[in-house]
């Protein structure tokens, strides 16, 4: 489509522009959204024109494995007006939307492109006057694809490309994009294995040209509002659940960002959407009614098949949300009617953030100022003077070590974001039974490729909403677990046995806070009479060092010390610090996994961990496998698993949750022996098979959501 009537423009309009995604690698951070989020210009640009360059290996594209490369160009133009759609809200990039642009063919090819032997493959070289670029759905592997505009058979999936805009020329780049070869193209070349296969390089620049500017007043916007993709009353209109729900509902991308001697600075792309029924609030600081997106990434490796172990690498502060822009990117229905957008997500609705967005470090503020269950923090939660940034800081850290392909062989990679927001506690406070806080977290799977100090990362498949990145892991069991029902969030235990040679048992354990405010500080593993334990191992993430206004107790930052481990005959435990030694001490706090592990001379059984908590409750018993039968954990020397109950200080401005007599485990897998921790005031609960938890002795503010189990993901392919 290269040119239209006013009529046909304005109609094309209605129809397109109703699903903005977050597949953003803009490389843009000149100017970042904190502070100027209440009012502003939102601008939706399609092409005005353009210019495509794909530099083709032939000899790789034809199957011809021998000989040195042979490169050709192709030189394309982008007709005028191409759909191919970015969002800029007060000239920053804030991602691509649907649409496609169409290649027009130079009229001199680059010579070698026909040359004797050298041609291009007939399928290919047939669609060169048909080629379009095209933004795919969120829900894709691939953020772009070349593809025929008529036959509608994919090429080229483009891989590892990198966005930037320049908004005083309004020009777009699109750089860096690898042509992997499709799965329809390799089938259709005879050569099937060939699919995934890169082949060459495409590069983009085009000038971009607005079809509706949004004026936004006070967090309203004051213009036409765009209709739903399906109507908000139409018969193919999911339904919604009761209350505001936020979930992620897709992480289309992500890219590097800076770096800092052995460390890089990521940032991970996420669109967010309203399953509810309600408007999700999404007021911008200083109000302290909004979202807060934290992110983190995982590396699956080890063993035979590269799965037997599961540890987070790495994670970042949280991204302050500051304005809704009303997409239907998850397909729910938009429905704007009654809601006043932009200080809202309404219901259906989605909203994106480029992973630039999501790495803004002036954006970015302190986990420690955040109650995860309430979802509340103080107007001051983003402030950032007194401290100056590198290249990592608040963004999602990482060692090269751990990214680095030659260091790193067959592993597994997986993107995760959360969204937290007080508008679900307090709707769930006021209206029980409507209570979506525990939804909010979804991952997706990525390529790593580059080193051993810059990286680029691609997304590999669809991403899995609603659940936490530890599912992913491969014949792994993950119990969900609620501590504190009603007045504090969810942890989950995953464990993974292995036999890596005759006689020797590696037991692997993760331990994942998804938004359990007291956090946990102790993990104790039960030993049966003469088993033997060797190589015990802990792993946990990079910490934050301490910064100016960070939230942690005399901004010192949360502690990255290793946990103790002390083994007695009949168990093995580890501790951090506890709550009175040090408020600032390195507990297991919300959306972090910690690991701990080690090899025995016996097989696993059925047993029950003991887990402490930080800063305040009880312990309790969950069910694991370990080298022991019937057992009861005793104390250890150095393991204080029952801190001061009530602390007075806190290093946070938000509430904690109050400690109660019975903690009960749910979702779990059936335990047939029952560990009791020793000195503590009440028994707590073995863990049952069926998603059921044992009724409070006093009532709560109001009735908790039903439990889910989580089942244990089938092996991965």
């Amino acid at each position: 489509m290269s040119k239209l009537t006013l009529t046909g423009f304005l109609l094309l309009l209605l129809l397109l522009f109703v699903s903005p995604e977050a597949g953003s690698r803009n490389s843009v951070t000149k100017k970042s959204p904190e502070g100027q989020a209440q009012s502003g210009t939102l601008q939706r640009m399609i092409v005005e024109n353009g210019s495509v360059t794909m530099d083709l290996d032939l000899n790789r594209l034809n199957g011809i494995s021998s000989g040195s490369a042979s490169p050709a160009t192709l030189q394309f133009a982008v007709a005028a007006n191409s759909f191919f759609t970015i969002l800029v809200f007060n000239d920053l990039l804030r991602g691509p939307d649907s649409g496609s642009m169409a290649l027009v063919l130079q009229d001199s090819p680059a010579a070698g492109v026909n040359a004797p032997g050298y041609s291009l493959p007939a399928a290919l070289a047939a669609s060169l006057k048909q080629l379009v670029v095209e933004k795919l759905p969120a829900s894709e592997a691939f953020d772009l694809a070349v593809r025929d505009s008529k036959s509608g058979l994919v090429f080229f999936n483009i891989q590892g490309h990198q966005y930037d805009y320049d908004a005083n020329a309004q020009l777009l780049g699109i750089t860096g994009g690898n042509l992997l070869v499709s799965k329809e193209f390799a089938n259709a070349l005879g050569r099937p294995s060939d699919a995934g296969a890169a082949v060459g390089k495409i590069s983009i620049g085009a000038t971009m040209q607005p079809v509706e500017v949004q004026t936004i007043v006070n967090g309203e916007l004051r213009s036409v509002v765009m209709p739903p993709l399906q109507g908000a009353a139409g018969g193919e209109t999911p339904t919604l659940v009761p209350g505001p729900d936020v979930i992620v509902g897709a992480l289309p991308e992500m890219a590097q960002y800076g770096s800092n001697g052995n460390f890089v600075g990521l940032g991970i792309g996420t669109t967010s959407c309203n399953n509810g029924d309600q408007p999700l609030h999404w007021f911008a600081l200083p109000q302290t009614d909004h979202p807060v997106i934290p992110q983190n990434f995982y590396r699956m490796s080890g063993g035979t098949n590269n799965n037997d172990r599961f540890e987070q690498i790495g994670q970042s502060w949280l991204k302050h949300a500051f304005l809704a822009l009303e997409g239907n990117d998850c397909n729910f229905g938009c429905n704007t009617s009654g809601c006043t957008t932009g200080s809202n997500l309404c219901p259906g609705c989605s909203d994106p953030y480029g992973s630039s967005l999501n790495a803004s470090q002036g954006g970015i503020g302190s986990r420690a100022w955040v109650n995860p269950f309430t979802g509340n923090y103080p107007s001051t939660a983003n402030n950032h003077n007194g401290h100056s940034h590198t290249g990592t800081s608040h963004r999602v850290t990482v060692a090269t070590s751990d990214l680095d392909p030659s260091q790193n062989p067959g592993a597994t990679y997986f993107g995760e974001a959360q969204y937290v927001t007080p508008n679900e506690y307090s709707w769930c406070q006021s209206h029980p039974g409507e209570c979506n806080m525990f939804n909010n977290a979804s991952y997706r799977q990525f390529n790593v490729a580059g080193g051993p100090t810059n990286f680029t990362f691609s997304g590999v498949g669809s991403t899995v909403r609603t659940q936490p990145a530890i599912m992913a892991w491969t014949g792994a069991t993950v119990n969900q677990v609620e501590p504190d029902p009603g007045n504090d969030g969810l942890w989950f235990m995953g464990y993974k046995v292995t036999n890596p040679s005759p006689g020797v048992y590696h037991y692997e354990y993760a331990l994942y806070n998804e938004n359990l405010d007291r956090a946990i500080q102790s993990f104790s593993v039960p030993l049966g009479a003469g088993a033997n334990i060797s190589n015990p191992g802990f792993h946990a993430p990079p910490q934050e060092p301490g910064w100016a206004n960070d939230g942690t107790f005399n901004n010192q930052g949360y502690s990255s010390q290793q946990w103790s481990v002390t083994q007695a005959s009949d168990s093995i435990t580890w501790n951090s610090e506890t709550f009175a030694q040090n408020q600032n001490a390195n507990a297991i706090r919300f959306g972090t996994l910690y690991n701990f592990r080690f090899d025995a001379d016996q097989p696993p059984q059925t047993a029950n961990a003991t887990i402490g908590f930080f800063k305040t409750g009880s312990p309790m018993t969950v069910a694991i496998q370990a080298p022991a039968g019937v057992g009861t954990p005793s104390p250890t020397p150095t393991a204080s698993p029952t801190p001061t109950p009530s602390p007075t200080a806190t290093p946070t401005l938000t509430p904690t949750p109050t400690a109660t007599a019975t903690a009960t485990a749910t979702a779990t897998s059936t335990a047939t022996a029952t560990a009791t921790p020793p000195a503590t005031p009440t028994p707590t609960s073995t863990p049952t098979p069926s998603a059921t938890t044992t009724p409070r002795p006093t009532p709560t503010p109001r009735s908790r959501p039903s439990p889910r189990l989580r089942p244990t993901p089938a092996p991965r392919s």
